[in-house]
């Protein structure tokens, strides 16, 4: 079987979207401001960067709400609705809690137009429009979603093959011969509404990667992927910030791209193979005919449901890889390049979502996963604020997973087939309910040892007042016998009562500090004196070893 890839001219793509969701961890913030939420921070300091924040899609003025929106709010069941859009605005009038509002909040930068980007050194360099670029920030978790969308018209197939295995990548993976970057683009560059260069990648500036690597243990990103952030740093940076985030996985970015060429079924099972692999298969390597993941491509990740020559389904064929969804279908058919009610639009707004609630699961889980880690490590048994402080941060990340779980976590999503199983795929190749179950039973084994560390405290604490209320007893029944009043202490004069009084108010509290301090010693000492086998000289000894604190 032999890789046939075809002229690079005769496959040209009419129509191209790529979207990036990359998921990045936010650290909590210490301080006073701690309570304010991720999104809160951002909005505050509105003045000093390009975000706004935005109500998706719902707007002020029902004139600008398309049928595209429409479409995308009725594809889902209601509690995955209240999830992502709220429950209504007006609800309550005069509400300005957002208590009735979407766990998710959306800020959006329109200083942004365009994208120039030279995939290799000899290549001529390409420009694709600017969609949108987005962050997605969620309540109760400390992850933020980032997303940017491009489109551009006329590329040749191998190019969006090219495009997509190297757009996305937030630091090269290493250097070539001539010190640039390998496996990344040769050059990226975000021009603004008028034409000037905002920032530009700097992959070639191999010192500054090696020494951040070296001096931080963390890799650093790119510039023109930082520059779209900002005023979000990278937590390892020197760089000021309130809001921080670290990597969660791979520095390869999740990516849904959308292909309209023409007449697809021409298209070779190898060159189906290298572009529905497009993110991780080099375009210049031989297709690895042997991999699994070749072998069973058909079974594993496409969606054939439209992949028919019939109106019913025009040459359209969903492929998932988990990391990747790649949507191709026949330029020819409205029905695929319909910006309102065809696949484009479906593209953009359910799958897109699909694939943002997908990663949004991934991504949280491995935050929930990251912070017990970090707890774990942290912890000093021998230090008393250590293990509170560990009891603390288990405690606050059981009841966030609890809220993740009643909040976020779905498992269906749309009574439409297809739109469920693209979400199913997308699932399992993430591993998100494997990786559920894996969280979810170590909270389960933290809390238990919470909790056995709590019985255990409450042991000791129990077996401390046993021996005092055992002491105390001797000395009520004593003083019962004889009476209360043995010494007529209360028929002196006043001064000498208040000494007496001071006296044996400091003897008893001696004593039961040091019964308190001896207490597990009387334990054992109580054990010892029950134990009918043990001669009076056991018990003698015993009592001595209480006396003297020696170690048994």
């Amino acid at each position: 079987m032999t890789d046939s890839t075809g002229d690079h001219n005769d496959h040209p793509v009419s129509l191209f979207h790529a979207s990036l969701v990359w998921p990045l961890q936010i650290e909590p913030r210490p301080g006073k401001d701690a309570k304010a939420r991720h999104w809160q921070v951002l909005e505050a300091a509105k003045h000093n960067h390009c975000w706004t924040r935005i109500d998706d899609e719902f707007t002020d003025d029902p004139g600008q709400f398309r049928e595209r929106h429409y479409r995308e709010f009725v594809s889902f069941l209601p509690y995955v609705q209240r999830f992502l859009y709220g429950e209504g605005r007006f609800r309550h009038a005069g509400d300005q809690d957002d208590t009735d509002s979407s766990p998710m909040h959306v800020f959006r930068r329109n200083d942004i137009a365009r994208l120039r980007v030279t995939l290799r050194p000899d290549s001529a360099p390409i420009e694709l429009d600017i969609v949108h670029i987005d962050l997605y920030f969620f309540d109760d978790l400390d992850l933020v979603q980032f997303n940017i969308e491009v489109r551009t018209t006329d590329l040749p197939l191998a190019v969006v093959r090219d495009f997509l295995f190297r757009f996305g990548r937030a630091y090269p993976s290493g250097w070539d011969e001539d010190g640039d970057g390998v496996h990344n683009s040769h050059a990226a560059e975000w021009l603004g509404v008028d034409g000037q260069v905002i920032a530009r990648s700097d992959s070639a500036h191999r010192d500054k990667y090696l020494q951040f690597v070296c001096q931080h243990r963390s890799p650093c990103i790119s510039e023109h992927w930082a520059c779209l952030l900002r005023p979000l740093v990278l937590d390892h940076s020197d760089e000021v910030g309130d809001l921080r985030y670290r990597l969660i996985e791979y520095h390869r970015m999740p990516v849904m791209a959308y292909v309209a060429l023409d007449q697809p079924r021409r298209l070779s099972a190898h060159e189906w193979v290298r572009l529905g692999l497009a993110s991780t298969l080099h375009p210049d390597e031989q297709l690895p005919v042997n991999d699994p993941t070749v072998i069973d491509f058909e079974s594993l990740y496409c969606q054939d449901r439209f992949w028919t020559d019939s109106d019913a389904g025009p040459n359209t064929r969903f492929i998932c890889t988990g990391n990747a969804l790649t949507v191709v279908g026949d330029s020819a058919s409205m029905f695929f390049t319909n910006p309102e009610r065809g696949v484009l639009a479906q593209f953009r707004h359910q799958y897109f979502l699909v694939f943002l609630l997908a990663h949004l699961h991934r991504a949280a889980l491995l935050v929930f996963s990251d912070v017990l880690v970090g707890a774990v490590n942290a912890l000093d048994i021998r230090n008393d604020d250590s293990v509170r402080t560990f009891k603390r941060r288990i405690r606050s990340n059981f009841e966030t997973f609890l809220r993740f779980t009643h909040r976020y976590w779905f498992h269906e999503l749309s009574e439409r087939p297809h739109l469920q199983a693209t979400f199913r795929i997308c699932s399992n190749h993430l591993r998100n309910d494997a990786l559920y179950d894996e969280l979810r039973d170590e909270i389960r084994e933290m809390s238990h040892y919470l909790d056995s560390d709590s019985q255990r405290r409450q042991s000791n604490t129990v077996v401390r007042l046993t021996v005092i209320t055992i002491l105390g007893l001797i000395a009520t029944v004593t003083t019962g016998y004889f009476g209360m009043n043995i010494i007529a202490f209360g028929e002196g004069p006043p001064l000498e009562r208040l000494v007496h009084g001071i006296i044996a108010t400091a003897f008893f509290v001696v004593l039961v500090m040091f019964a308190i301090a001896r207490s597990k010693r009387l334990s054992d000492f109580l054990e010892v004196l029950s134990d009918e086998r043990t001669s009076l000289g056991g018990k003698l000894h015993a009592f001595w070893l209480v006396v003297t604190n020696r170690p048994n």
